[in-house]
């Protein structure tokens, strides 16, 4: 594991000067990879190329360091990741003659591309993002895994093409600090996460997920293409039979992902998805394996019974940290800004205490994330049917009126995320045009609130409109509902955390069900396997039911929740009111001042219990003043 980057120019900038820029990139995401460095630098009559790589060593400690070259030298390869199907693709390339240096799974990348071009970036099973330089073509190939697991940034200019991890380590070496996006400051508000292809800098985009950069060095041009996966077709399939192919495929998902030449263990919330990938990690391992789950002061946001009863049903040394605000404060900020751009998830930090404290007992951890999303996991899915059930029922005049009389009444004071805060949730997403979901997945800010916040030079209308146009916008099926998710909630929400979070504590995560082919296999089962009835991730639970107490994987899960509206109210509150001073909020010219005046008053004031929102607004402002007020 570790963070690219990378700088083109056509300016003729001397190797001295490339060194210093690399070296700023790569001292920015020191925490990716504290164990090695290493520099390719190339300096051409018109052009100058280097790339450069941060490496914290999972996979053969020894003769892993990178860049890796192939024999002739023509090609050059800097990666971050992990290939978990490496040793069956460097089986096929030993057949075919081709040797190794290294028991790395970099050289294997290199060397696949070496034989099959870029049909090789839809062989890999894993979570990358790598450049390669090839010198006989003059191009350089910079690709993101299926799900975009890992990171990566670019922009360019009139004399540069820049790539790194990180937003950090590429804002650092840009002359001057980027103008705010407004695409991506909208998309912040209304979703409290920016999705790939957006930032929330001018000129700065992320490349989306399962999509490669053909950069031309020769024009000084590039193309964005999408990899074009080879899935296998599955043909029908009985009940019985995907249960055991579900069972087979998490098992196998979850044997290729422990490959680690260090200490590895895994993330035990108690929830279905953790409970079955510590269970099968167990069962796999020759000695007891370590498990790490976190729970919460308050009673609300603790569920350490159901983590320890799994730690106890498979024998694992189980570790179990209870925190507090005073264990969360005094890292807020340094969570929140390692994002580089706006976050608003604040299941982040939690996120961090558990990779944080993880960290002091193994390198490596095994994840439940992407559970849901494959699995068709999430109480959201229930939507389609609901929706379909009370606008058949329901006129639209009748619908505003309930609206109305119930708001006022399911307005909640405190931050407790119970019955009251669920009801006004799903009654602010039933949607009359077919639009659901998007209302759905936007936890900040609704779409229609959005223009009531900002002034006009800020606002934009229909931020979600480049998804809407790419995946559709009226979505009904619960095969509708995941491919949204993949390619917004996961790639810009979860995933993001899981990364920064983990990174920071230079941990490396890995997510089991995050396998493009029991992505592939689960999205050709029918939808009834998945969501059946009221019950969710069906065919999951199906096929490991055996193994736990009866009805067990039927109990509810919370997931990393924080009481940050609470905190908000009174540890953040100086800060959160220095947000709102109105000499602060006129000079940045964004809101208007009235509109959050008054959100974060009701909040504070506990008229109103507005978390969601004022927690999207309080960490915009933490990163607006530290990236443009310092």
């Amino acid at each position: 594991m570790c963070g690219v980057n990378g700088f083109f120019s056509n300016n003729k900038l001397s190797v001295f000067s490339i060194e210093n820029i690399l070296e700023t990139m790569n001292n920015a995401i020191l925490h990716r990879g504290p164990d090695q460095d290493g520099f390719f630098i190339e300096k051409k009559s018109s052009c100058v190329i280097g790339m450069a790589m941060r490496r914290l060593s999972i996979i053969d400690l020894s003769q892993g360091k990178q860049p890796i070259y192939t024999e002739d030298e023509s090609k050059v390869i800097v990666f971050n990741g992990e290939i978990y199907n490496f040793q069956s693709l460097r089986n096929e390339l030993e057949q075919k003659g081709i040797s190794f240096r290294t028991k790395s799974d970099t050289e294997v990348v290199l060397k696949l591309y070496e034989a099959y071009g870029i049909a090789s970036f839809a062989m890999l099973d894993g979570m990358f993002a790598f450049s390669i330089y090839d010198k006989i073509l003059n191009k350089i190939f910079i690709v993101r895994d299926f799900f975009g697991e890992k990171p990566l940034y670019y922009t360019k200019n009139n004399d540069s093409f820049i790539w790194a991890s990180e937003l950090k380590s590429l804002v650092k070496i840009l002359p001057s600090k980027p103008s705010i996006a407004n695409e991506g400051l909208n998309l912040f508000l209304q979703l409290t996460y920016i999705p790939a292809p957006f930032t929330i800098y001018e000129g700065i985009h992320k490349l989306e997920a399962n999509h490669y950069i053909e950069f031309d060095c020769t024009n000084f041009n590039y193309e964005i293409h999408k990899i074009e996966q080879k899935f296998k077709t599955y043909s029908e399939t009985t009940k019985t039979e995907a249960t055991k192919k579900t069972h087979d495929l998490v098992r196998e998902s979850v044997l290729s992902r422990s490959i680690a030449d260090v200490p590895l263990g895994t993330f035990l919330s108690g929830g279905v998805d953790s409970s079955i990938i510590s269970l099968c990690l167990a069962q796999q391992s020759n000695t007891k394996i370590d498990t790490f789950s976190i729970g919460f002061d308050k009673k609300e946001f603790d569920e350490t019974d159901k983590s320890r009863a799994v730690a106890k049903l498979i024998n694992s040394n189980h570790h179990e940290f209870i925190i507090s605000k005073k264990d969360l404060m005094p890292h807020i900020d340094e969570i929140l800004i390692n994002f580089d751009e706006p976050f608003a998830d604040s299941s982040a930090l939690a996120s961090y205490i558990v990779s944080n404290k993880s960290k002091q007992f193994v390198t490596v951890a095994l994840t439940g994330d992407g559970g849901d999303e494959v699995f068709g996991g999430y109480n959201k899915y229930y939507m389609g049917k609901l929706n379909e059930k009370y606008t058949n029922l329901i006129p639209y005049p009748v619908h505003k009126q309930v609206v109305s009389v119930l708001g006022n009444l399911l307005h909640s004071k405190d931050d407790n995320r119970g019955y009251r805060f669920k009801m006004s949730r799903l009654l602010k997403a039933i949607n009359y045009e077919g639009d659901l979901y998007y209302n759905i997945i936007s936890l900040g800010f609704q779409e229609n609130e959005i223009i009531s916040f900002l002034k006009a030079n800020s606002y934009n209308e229909n931020p979600l409109l480049y998804f809407k146009s790419k995946i559709g916008n009226r979505n009904k099926t619960l095969t509708d509902f995941r491919n949204i998710d993949r390619l917004l909630s996961l790639e810009g929400d979860m995933l993001v955390k899981v990364d920064r979070t983990s990174m920071l504590s230079s941990l490396e995560c890995r997510a089991p069900f995050l396998n493009k082919e029991i992505w592939n296999f689960t999205s050709q089962l029918p939808e009834n396997y998945l969501l059946k009835g009221w019950d969710k991730k069906h065919i999951l639970k199906e096929s490991f039911q055996h193994y736990f107490p009866k009805d067990f994987l039927n109990k509810s899960k919370k997931g990393f929740e924080v009481p940050v509206g609470d905190w908000l109210r009174t540890n953040l509150k100086s800060e959160l009111f220095s947000y709102i001073d109105k000499n602060f909020v006129e000079k940045q010219n964004i809101f208007q001042f009235e509109s959050v005046s008054n959100l974060v008053n009701n909040h504070i004031l506990g008229k109103i219990d507005n978390t969601f929102r004022v927690w999207t607004f309080f960490c915009f402002q933490k990163w607006y003043k530290q990236t443009y007020e310092k």
